[in-house]
């Protein structure tokens, strides 16, 4: 499972920063393009930004701060996942999205001093955004819903079959 999931990191980020090359060479000089359209009717379009900040650009020219910071928070949610007690893949593959999406982000910051975003929704007002924001984004949703649904049922099913053992156990011993 660990290869899978380093592959899968891997995968993710190089995904990413292929698409950001792409956006540097194709969409920089052109600034914009339609992508997603139903007639007159546009969804998603295409606009090169270079974001000096996190999210909606907040912290905007914060470069080494967030730099900084993200790396604390991808160091501490590995220390989680790696100390954490369940080792479900749903769980994990989830973690890795979020990984794999801030190293995507920490090396534009790093490297050119902004994020390369270029997805931009046109149904309403908001952010451009790029995959690993997506990663991230759909990563920290798919942890909530393993938190809220799957490890509850986890721990129910645990605590069955800890009663179950010593149950038995409790038989066992008064047949002695």
């Amino acid at each position: 499972m660990i290869i899978f999931l380093i592959v899968l990191g891997i995968i993710l980020i190089a995904a990413d920063q292929l698409i950001k090359i792409w956006a540097l060479d194709v969409l920089k000089p052109v600034k914009a393009m339609d992508f997603i359209r139903f007639g007159d009717f546009e969804i998603l379009g295409l606009k090169y930004v270079e974001n000096t900040g996190a999210a909606f650009s907040s912290f905007s020219g914060a470069r080494w701060f967030l730099v900084v910071f993200v790396s604390v928070m991808l160091v501490a949610l590995l220390i989680f996942v790696i100390k954490y007690k369940y080792k479900h893949p749903f769980f994990l593959i989830s973690s890795v999205m979020i990984m794999a999406g801030g190293i995507g982000n920490l090396i534009d910051r790093v490297r050119f001093g902004y994020v390369v975003d270029y997805l931009d929704v046109k149904l309403f007002n908001f952010a451009v955004f790029n995959f690993a924001d997506i990663c991230v984004v759909l990563g920290a949703i798919f942890i909530l819903i393993f938190m809220f649904f799957i490890e509850p049922k986890l721990e129910k099913r645990s605590n069955e079959l800890k009663r179950e053992v010593d149950m038995e156990k409790e038989n066992s011993d008064e047949q002695i």
